[in-house]
């Protein structure tokens, strides 16, 4: 495969993954399954032995923890498969592993094909896309305050036609200092896998929004192509009123306001950029439970100066401002009809 076409679009039947289950949970072709020859433990023995002892050996004991590995997976995940079925199988460099397993489908009849490289192969192909090449798409910027519900506006603008990229759903992180999410984040290879695959949705012929981040989301870089895209690109601006983005604020980050000592925990370092008076008045609206007052303080004294100071320096070009009086679920949708409406007369 030498198009990363080709693995998004591959025409098998099955993606099987061999590599060890921490290989496949940092990041993986998209929608391959992952179905180990050698595990964690067995893996780290392999490459022990390899390196204190001889090549040999530990070939030796690989080629038996393979078989074994493998002969369990044809009786198990595998057994339900008809003659004709067609699997895809890598490891990650295209050797032993993904050999091995390959020609032993094969011997039993299935179409099995094996990827040259690896996921070395695909993983070069990502980094060409999103590193070394200019963005095939131009991209609109969906800015505003915190708390004027852009996140929530993108899968509405979606669903009226307009192509978007949702980075923070991608990163599964809220983009802000009170941004984690449960679960966490993905890997940064399996952010840039995630980008990919939403990247080959979208038609080149027309605009992309996105919504206005910084170069970082949580602990996640925006890949270069992407971002140079980003600092390009035209902007609209959602504007709402600090009520009704307190109250939005509120229902979207429930789950961190609910625990008073981790969100103490997290406005710490703000003591060093906004000062200990204000730290100490929300944690006393903490304590008080307070959740409407800490999100309205929250917004007008620390995120609306950071983003006023960040759009002076960047001074972007705001195409159009679209003002709401509320962001409840019949606003979103009468802002989403006129924004949708007005997106799609934009012709690049």
């Amino acid at each position: 495969m030498t198009l990363l076409s080709d693995f998004l679009r591959h025409g098998c039947d099955t993606v099987i993954d061999v590599r060890s289950p921490a290989e496949f949970a940092e990041d993986h072709v998209p929608g391959a399954i992952n179905l180990p020859v050698l595990d964690n433990e067995e893996r780290a023995r392999v490459g022990t032995i390899y390196k204190q002892q001889s090549p040999f050996l530990a070939r030796k004991l690989g080629a038996a923890l393979v078989f074994r590995n493998a002969a369990a997976h044809i009786e198990g995940p595998l057994a339900h498969h008809e003659g004709g079925w067609k699997p895809l199988v890598y490891c990650w460099r295209g050797g032993q592993r993904s050999g091995s397993f390959a020609w032993m489908l094969q011997q039993i009849g299935w179409r099995s094909e094996a990827v040259e490289g690896g996921y070395r192969t695909y993983r070069r192909l990502v980094t060409e896309a999103l590193y070394d090449t200019a963005l095939p798409f131009k991209l609109i910027q969906l800015g505003g305050h915190t708390g004027t519900a852009k996140t929530a506006l993108l899968p509405k603008l979606a669903a009226r036609g307009v192509q978007v990229i949702d980075l923070e759903g991608l990163a599964r992180h809220r983009g802000s200092l009170l941004g984690d999410m449960p679960g966490g984040q993905p890997s940064q290879k399996a952010f840039e896998t995630a980008l990919v695959q939403a990247l080959d949705a979208l038609d080149p012929a027309r605009p992309v929004l996105v919504e206005a981040e910084s170069s970082k989301i949580g602990q996640l870089l925006i890949p270069p192509a992407i971002w140079e895209a980003m600092k390009l690109a035209l902007w609209v601006e959602v504007t709402a009123p600090l009520e009704a983005r307190a109250v939005y604020l509120n229902a979207a980050y429930d789950d961190i306001l609910s625990n008073g000592p981790v969100l103490k925990d997290k406005l710490q370092p703000l003591r060093y950029h906004r000062g200990h008076d204000l730290i100490d008045r929300w944690e006393a609206l903490i304590d008080s439970g307070q959740r409407l007052e800490l999100c309205a303080s929250l917004t007008a004294d620390h995120y609306d100066p950071a983003y006023d100071k960040s759009m002076r320096a960047m001074s972007p070009d705001v195409i159009e401002r679209f003002d709401t009086p509320a962001l409840d679920e019949a606003a979103l949708d009468a802002l989403a009809d006129r924004m949708a409406a007005r997106l799609q007369t934009i012709s690049i």
